[in-house]
Order: structure tokens, then C-alpha cells, then sequence
């Protein structure tokens, strides 16, 4: 069957961005407010910076620094970015008039449009980009170098000067203090133990710096999205969805992983314009399925696909910034086994319960913890295991079956910010450690539900060692049956709603869905 697409790029509404610097300046204000502190300052961020392969020339394919992102949605590289936080900048100028009966009713005119055009500023804030200075020659490389009234109107800001500039215009604007105050962004991202990176430019001393209060406003304001978000990660969702399904229709045994990485790729680079992915393409196979961050350097998506194998693909498109997060698990050579169809409902199971408990008050934790007891009520029905299920649930059985966590949030990057508000800490115990949040569910939340059920040697012969208090609960013959088997995953990215939730991802999910797929039939199926 050949390849098409029902979908095209949709335009991206710059809308969007001016919502979120609103957003942020609603939440720091308020902020200032409940903590009796000033209300004045600068919010300033620096944007991403090329960079190229070590020591060469070769310019790497750039991608916004996500926060920079959010706020102005620029693609270039080597921006900066500011916002007018408050009252800050902007001053009243009467010119010195004699009133009269004549003049008065003019003068009063003139005064209402004046302080209407200043709250208009105070209610948006003054947004500024800084671009770089290029050298006119650098058009022979570049093309055409943009002036800056192009990036003023392509990215709906209030003024756009060169980065050479930062000190002298962002003084201009607060001259009303000898050292103006800057929220600048800094703090740790809990996913990855790294730290946001501050703005820096010369001059930045003459400046008073506040490294603490932006970041965690920020950061919340990321997990709640706008409708406009939600639109864009609905298309990142529907061309990789769309994606998945051809990459099923052409799995054939006897393929390499990587051919399955590229036939996604060109489908949704082709159709979708995504020239990025969310992250680096998961193309498991066999054992690799079990192997949970698959497909990096040391292992680039490269087996043979053997008749037998299960095949485990995370893939996900990225349009604008905004990203998705989708795994499908099926039977290279599109036939289910009893096994295979065993391990897969357990796992469907799994994600189904969770998709119909979630709503806004719902624990995160408690939904991790359902995906786990629904996956070992599966497998001791399958007699893998024997016992009390809730004796297992004690001993944290699920966890050597599933180590990692349910899900994770999801938006301008795969995992999104915010898993942990400030003073919440993690979990101790198999699998609990790994959750990426334990907060509880709120309306406007994309988060990901994505159980696993894996047979991971490293994790299971000691838990079936003599002596161990998770021993008694597996039938060694049955588990030995699924040695090499790799394992199974299924992920769907998931917005949270007023009344319950709403699953963005559109993949064949039943077993007779994917066989049909697989052997050809249209989706969604007649």
C-alpha cells in the first residue's frame, strides 16, 4: 500500500506565545503580591545557541531552548528575550499647558488614551526580542538577513533590537531605578538533574539579579495547556499516530530496526513537516524490547528482525516545539502468539484501567500503583505468578516487572517540567523512585500513561533467588518460558479535562485492530 496522509502542517498561531508570556506575567505578579515584595523588574531570557560537531564546522541542527521557546516561539538561534514585568518603564510626561475651558476637554482626552495605552501595556507586559548583529556578507551563506521589524511582526513583540543592546535598552526602560532588577531563569529540572541556564551578556553586573523566583513560576506555568498547545500537540499526536500505523503495515521479518526508524521519520517529516522528533526513536525488537532506552549510540536500532520477535516502537514527531510520546508493541510477522497475546493484554489492561480512573484530584502514584496490580492480576491469571496479589503489591512485585515509572508530562519537551512542585520529594522503593511525578491530576494536564510488562534477567533472578522475599511468588518454569522475550510497552499521551480525560494518540490498540492493520486493512478500521 502506498504512502499518504490525510494531514498537512497546520499554521501556528503566534497567538499562542503572547498567551504564555500573559500567563507568566499573571503568575509572577501574583506572586510578588502573596509575598509582599515590590512589584517591579525585568524578565530576561537567553535563547539556544548553535553549536557545531566539536572542533569542525559542521553546524548541528538547532532547536530552541525550550522555556525561550515557550515564551516567544522563536526558531532562530542566538536570541534573547525580555519582559516588561510591571508598572517598571513605563512613566507619565505632562507637557506644561495652561488649561482652559477650551483646552480642557482635549487635555482630558489626551490623558485617557495615554493612561488606557499604559494599563493596556501593564495587563500584556512590553515583550522585546534581542537578535543578533550579522554581518551583511553573511547573506551570501544565510540568505536574505531579516531586518528587525521582520522578527517584531513574525513574532508579535512589542520592539526588537540587536543583542549588543541588551544593557542600554532594558536601562531605558527601567531608568526610574540606579540598578533595575532581573528575574533570571535558573533552577533544577527534576527529569534530568540538570540546571536552566541563567541569561548572560556584558554589562549584566549594572544589574541586580534574582535567580530563584522565575524558574518554578515558569515551570508551572508549562503544565497547564492552553488550547492552542493542546491543538499542536493533537497534530504532533495524529502525524505520528498516522506514522506508527505505516511503520506496522511495512514491518516485515527479515528488516533492520533502523528501516522501521526511517519509514517513520520520512512520514512525518514528509506529511507533518516535523524536521524534529520529540526524542531519539525507540526500534526494539526481540530482546532489545526490554532493554527500556534502547536505540542510543551503542545500540542504534540496528537487529535483524527475526519471525517470533515482538517489536517495541517509541517514536514521536515534533511541530513547533510541542511533542508527542507514542509506543506501539506488536508481533514482527503480524500474527499474535498466546504468549505475546498474553503479556500485550496485560499490559492494554493496564493502560485502559488507568485512562478510565484519570481526572483532575487523581494521585499519580495511585494510578502507577493500579497499572501494576492490573498487570500482576494478568500474569498470575497466566500463571507466571502464583499468590496474593495484594502480598505482592506489599513486597513491590510490580516493580521488577515494570521498573520505570507510569508516565511523565508532556508538551515543549518530551518530559515536560513540573513533575515535582517545591517541597515535594520522591518516592523511595522499586519503581515508586522512578516516577517522574506524584502530584495529582489537574484539568489542562497532557501527561503520558505508558505500563510495561518486561522480562529483564537483571531484575528477575534475583527476585527469584532462594531466600529472597519475593521467591515464592513466581513459577520459575512458566518465567523461564520467556527468556529472551524482550517485553512490552503501550503509550499514549493523555489530556486531563474538566470531567475525566481525553486520549490524544490514535493508534491500533486491540489485538484484532493491529493483525488487520498489519495485514493490510485501512485505519481506523471499517
Amino acid at each position: 500500500m502506498a504512502s499518504s496522509s490525510r494531514l498537512s502542517p497546520p499554521k501556528v498561531p503566534m497567538e499562542l506565545h503572547v498567551k504564555n508570556r500573559e500567563k507568566l506575567l499573571k503568575s509572577l505578579r501574583q506572586h510578588l503580591i502573596e509575598t509582599s515584595r515590590p512589584l517591579y523588574g525585568l524578565v530576561l531570557l537567553q535563547g539556544g545557541e548553535e553549536k557545531t560537531r566539536y572542533c569542525t564546522d559542521h553546524i548541528e541542527l538547532f532547536r530552541q531552548e525550550s522555556y525561550f521557546a515557550y515564551l516567544f516561539g522563536v526558531k532562530e538561534p542566538g536570541f534573547y528575550g525580555a519582559i516588561v514585568s510591571s508598572w517598571l518603564g513605563f512613566s507619565f510626561f505632562f507637557p506644561p499647558i495652561l488649561l482652559t475651558m477650551e483646552n480642557c476637554h482635549a487635555f482630558c482626552l489626551w490623558l485617557l488614551i495615554v493612561i488606557c495605552d499604559v494599563l493596556k501595556d501593564i495587563a500584556t507586559g512590553k515583550s522585546i526580542l534581542f537578535a543578533p548583529r550579522l554581518p551583511a556578507d553573511y547573506a551570501v551563506w544565510l540568505g536574505e538577513i531579516k531586518p528587525l521589524s521582520c522578527f517584531q511582526q513574525q513574532y508579535m513583540v512589542s520592539m526588537v533590537h540587536y543583542t549588543d543592546e541588551i544593557g542600554g535598552v532594558l536601562h531605558k526602560l527601567s531608568n526610574v531605578l540606579e540598578k533595575p532588577l532581573l528575574f533570571l531563569l535558573h533552577g533544577l529540572n527534576t527529569d534530568s538533574n540538570n540546571f536552566s541556564k541563567p541569561a548572560e551578556f556584558e554589562g549584566i553586573e549594572k544589574f541586580e539579579k534574582d535567580l530563584t523566583t522565575l524558574h518554578p513560576i515558569l515551570t508551572e506555568c508549562r503544565v497547564l495547556k492552553s488550547d492552542m498547545e493542546l491543538a499542536l500537540i493533537q497534530f504532533a499526536n495524529d502525524i505520528s499516530s498516522e506514522a506508527h500505523v505505516e511503520v506496522m503495515r511495512k514491518t516485515r521479518v527479515g528488516m533492520e530496526e533502523y528501516q522501521l526508524e526511517s519509514i517513520f521519520l520520512h512520514h512525518t517529516y514528509m506529511y507533518g513537516g516535523c524536521r524534529h522528533c520529540s526524542y531519539t526513536c525507540i526500534c526494539a525488537t526481540g530482546e532489545n524490547s526490554a532493554v527500556l532506552h534502547y536505540g542510543h549510540a551503542a545500540a542504534p536500532n540496528d537487529k535483524i528482525l527475526q519471525d517470533g520477535d515482538m517489536a517495541l516502537f517509541d517514536m514521536g514527531a515534533e511541530y513547533h516545539f510541542y511533542g508527542s510520546d507514542i509506543t506501539c508493541s506488536f508481533p514482527v510477522n503480524g500474527k499474535f502468539t498466546s504468549d505475546q497475546s498474553l503479556i500485550y493484554n496485560a499490559v492494554l489492561d493496564a493502560h485502559n484501567a488507568v485512562i478510565a480512573e484519570m481526572k483532575p484530584g487523581v494521585s499519580w502514584v495511585d494510578m502507577h500503583k493500579l497499572a501494576e496490580k492490573v498487570i500482576l492480576e494478568s500474569l498470575k491469571n497466566g500463571c507466571i505468578i502464583v499468590g496474593n496479589v495484594d502480598d505482592m503489591m506489599v513486597e513491590r512485585l510490580g516493580a521488577f516487572f515494570m521498573p520505570h515509572g507510569l508516565g511523565h508530562f508532556l508538551g515543549i519537551d518530551t518530559h515536560d517540567p513540573g513533575g515535582y512542585l517545591k517541597g515535594l520529594k520522591k518516592l523511595e522503593g522499586p519503581g515508586l523512585k522512578a516516577l517522574r511525578t506524584i502530584r495529582e491530576l489537574q484539568e489542562g494536564m497532557v501527561i503520558t500513561v505508558e505500563p510495561g510488562c518486561y522480562f529483564i534477567d537483571a531484575l528477575l533472578v534475583p527476585a527469584m533467588e532462594e531466600g529472597s522475599k519475593t521467591a515464592k511468588f513466581f513459577d520459575h518454569e512458566a518465567i523461564s518460558r520467556f527468556k529472551g522475550f524482550g517485553g512490552v510497552r503501550i503509550e499514549s499521551d493523555v489530556h486531563v479535562t474538566a470531567g475525566g480525560c481525553q486520549n490524544m494518540t490514535k493508534c491500533p490498540r486491540q489485538i484484532f485492530e493491529i493483525e488487520a492493520v498489519m495485514a493490510g486493512s485501512p485505519w481506523p478500521l471499517k
